[in-house]
């Protein structure tokens, strides 16, 4: 019997090692996990800080910026929308949802020496803290924050929660943000924005969608491409995922069957 049992407490020692064994190199496997996870939010946190940075000195803004985290727009697309509107110099700027690309958008305006941001807002207590920051910035000239309501639309043969746009002006729509309305109202909440506002847009303007990495944006994004191919898809390196779309109607003229036969 000894034999025997000196043999079986051996296969357990044997058993635990590799159970231990086991253990030890899911721990090691799982330290390698965090530490790359910490370095890539390092290196996403600095790269937003850099982008931040840029803002700042592009801009030269004399006041603080109102909180970029969260569910405001990062850093990054907000740079993206300035850059856009510094070079091009739109006339007038649409934007679905309001916030902090409301005054660097407004800023933009006023730097260029022309043009106007308008902003669709569902939320009164948002637009009234938009205001206030484009009166503390020196930039209520240049944004104009219109109370929308969100109300049942048809488009497509379907009902969305859409902006009441009735307070837009009627000029050609030179560049529109879209960073609402927020996900919870609907699935593909921001896909009315196609639908509503892409027949205003004027020639070479330019549509920037964030949040592109979720999926609903995603298929917004597909959803789009198959019902406005004047508009060519780019997407861009955000934290969050963001695309432009820049309205080319030339090239919807040059592929349609009438151009083709002609």
């Amino acid at each position: 019997m000894l034999p025997l049992a000196t043999f079986s407490l051996a296969v357990i020692a044997c058993l635990l090692s590799a159970y231990t064994l086991h253990k030890v190199r899911l721990i090691h496997l799982l330290l390698h996990d965090v530490r790359d996870q910490g370095r890539s939010d390092n290196a996403g946190l600095f790269r937003q800080l850099e982008a931040l940075q840029a803002l700042y000195a592009e801009l030269r803004l004399e006041r603080s910026l109102p909180a970029t985290r969260g569910w405001a727009a990062s850093p990054d697309f907000l740079l993206e929308l300035a850059r856009h509107a510094l070079s091009e110099q739109p006339k007038v700027v649409v934007e679905c949802s309001s916030g902090t690309s409301t005054l660097v958008l407004a800023r933009c305006m006023q730097l260029n020496g022309s043009g106007k941001v308008y902003s669709l807002e569902h939320d009164p207590h948002y637009a009234k803290e938009t205001r206030r920051e484009l009166l503390r910035h020196g930039l209520s000239a240049w944004a104009e924050v219109i109370d929308s309501a969100l109300t049942a639309q048809e488009f497509r043969n379907a009902t969305w929660p859409w902006y009441d746009t009735a307070g837009l002006p009627p000029a050609p729509i030179d560049m529109i943000a879209i960073d609402g309305p927020p996900q919870a109202t609907r699935r593909l909440a921001r896909y009315p924005a196609g639908p509503a506002l892409f027949a205003r847009l004027a020639p070479n303007a330019a549509v920037f969608l964030d949040d592109a990495r979720r999926p609903d944006e995603q298929a917004i994004l597909r959803r789009w491409a198959e019902e406005y191919p004047e508009l060519h898809q780019q997407l861009l390196n955000c934290e969050k995922g963001a695309a432009m779309l820049r309205y080319r109607p030339e090239t919807a003229r040059r592929n349609s069957p009438l151009s083709s036969a002609a």
